[in-house]
């Protein structure tokens, strides 16, 4: 008989980094990360499959233990997946600490009626993606909904 060595009770866990330009902005351990990806949210357990991807504006939740989730705001970039390391290279990031909330909701507000007022083109893309940055600080002030 071949014995399987692999121990089920033993709780495995990412090696997750998030680089922003400048710096490395957050480097712990997690159990489980959801993504905002270009093409809708993609979540990642220990074990994944090695993956490369896009991922958009917007919140980044992280799961570091049971019940304990966080979330990031994060401005664009891509993601590696690989062998349970997660690097996250993004144009920009924040947790709820780093912003003020009030300060994020009048933003928002404010670029969600330019939204609704901007012209076709070139005007509607840059108050699109305004407004995608403002959403995403705004909903990680508020606690993390799944």
């Amino acid at each position: 008989l071949i014995k399987n060595s692999i121990d089920y009770n033993v709780k495995m866990s990412l090696e997750v980094s998030i680089i922003v330009p400048d710096r490395v902005f957050w480097k712990d351990q997690a159990q489980e990360i959801i993504f905002p990806t270009i093409t809708g949210q993609m979540g990642v357990l220990e074990n994944h499959i090695p993956l490369l991807t896009g991922l958009d504006t917007g919140v980044m939740k992280v799961r570091q233990n049971a019940d304990e989730w966080m979330a990031i705001a994060i401005m664009g970039g891509f993601a590696l997946v690989s062998e349970n390391k997660i690097t996250v290279l993004v144009n920009g990031a924040a947790v709820s600490s780093d912003i003020d909330a009030q300060e994020a909701e009048s933003v928002f507000l404010q670029a969600k009626a330019n939204l609704e007022k901007a012209a076709e083109g070139k005007e509607t893309q840059d108050a699109e993606i305004q407004y995608k940055k403002a959403l995403a600080r705004f909903e990680v002030t508020k606690p993390v909904a799944l």
